[in-house]
């Protein structure tokens, strides 16, 4: 039997710039990850089956303070493993290989787990209460359908690092509310008070409240349509060792192949999250504020 809606959590990458595992590194003193403050969201917004997509690195420690939260709360929580060999053509020699696929592999790692409209995020990112309540409003209002997704996005000048660049998703969006394009942009950075990317060693600017793609999507199981052969296709052209396939590449190609259609929502909360190891005081001082405001309980799941 299928459950309405469920939230998927990207938990496998190997963050190399952050050095360490940072899916899993408690913030304040009560040492929850971000992905738990996600996990608490989404259960007061009607949330209760939950897939966490992991690598090998992943603790079994960590995994066993999961499943007695799980246990405790009444959820049906999911553990797959986002393997390297995982869906790769056998004709495909993989010893080259070191880094996970992407997350558009890791989203085709759950196609045999899920029936449901579901959300997926990443593990390491703070999206906000008011983030999951329109999540979950969108998918309760049977606006999520077949060949019908939705991005929950944020103004870019509110998603920067102040210790170096970041990648977004920059969003091309008409005035329906409907994506048009999705661009990868890397090394964007804050300078005197103006935004640029690189690209070509040319300088570029962007629109402070441009609308930034942070990987939290809300998507009908159509979007396993042929993902699997897009795979494929994409392992048998990409043999660099660190080159990977991304969600927001996924759904360009969808777009610009007109197979689906993309509505955007800016978010109601605030984005936070951390990209280097400097991110993380910032972090927690934000946490922490949100603690005293009565946001969140001292530890999240007395």
């Amino acid at each position: 039997m299928s459950s309405k809606k469920a939230l998927v959590i990207l938990a496998g990458g190997l963050g190399s710039r952050y050095k360490s595992l940072k899916q899993i590194d408690g913030i304040t003193d009560n040492q929850s990850p971000l992905l738990e403050y996600s996990l608490y969201d989404a259960m007061e917004a009607g949330f209760s089956k939950i897939i966490l997509i992991i690598n090998k690195l992943i603790p079994a420690s960590y995994i066993d303070r999961l499943q007695q939260i799980a246990l405790k709360k009444n959820l049906d929580l999911r553990f797959v493993y986002q393997h390297i060999e995982n869906f790769v053509p056998q004709d495909i020699d993989l010893g080259f290989r070191k880094k996970p696929w992407g997350t558009a592999h890791a989203l085709l790692c759950i196609k045999n787990e899920i029936e449901e409209n579901f959300i997926i995020l990443n593990a390491d990112d703070f999206y906000g209460k008011e983030a999951f309540k329109m999540a979950s409003e969108i998918i309760d209002q049977n606006l999520v359908k077949t060949n019908l997704h939705h991005i929950i996005a944020y103004p870019l000048d509110l998603t920067l690092s102040e210790n170096g660049a970041v990648s977004r998703g920059i969003c091309d969006i008409n005035k329906q509310q409907s994506l048009t394009k999705i661009t990868e942009r890397t090394h964007i950075f804050s300078d005197l008070g103006k935004i640029y990317f690189i690209e070509n060693d040319k300088k570029i600017s962007l629109e402070p409240k441009t609308l930034v793609s942070m990987n939290f999507s809300i998507f009908n199981p159509s979007i396993f349509d042929d993902l699997e052969d897009r795979f494929h296709q994409f392992v048998k052209t990409n043999q660099n060792p660190k080159v990977e396939f991304y969600i927001p590449q996924l759904i360009e190609d969808l777009l610009q192949e007109n197979k689906i259609s993309v509505k955007v929502h800016e978010s109601p909360s605030q984005w936070t999250g951390v990209t280097y190891p400097e991110d993380k005081q910032s972090l927690k001082s934000f946490i922490e504020a949100k603690i005293k405001d009565g946001d969140y309980p001292e530890n999240l799941w007395n």
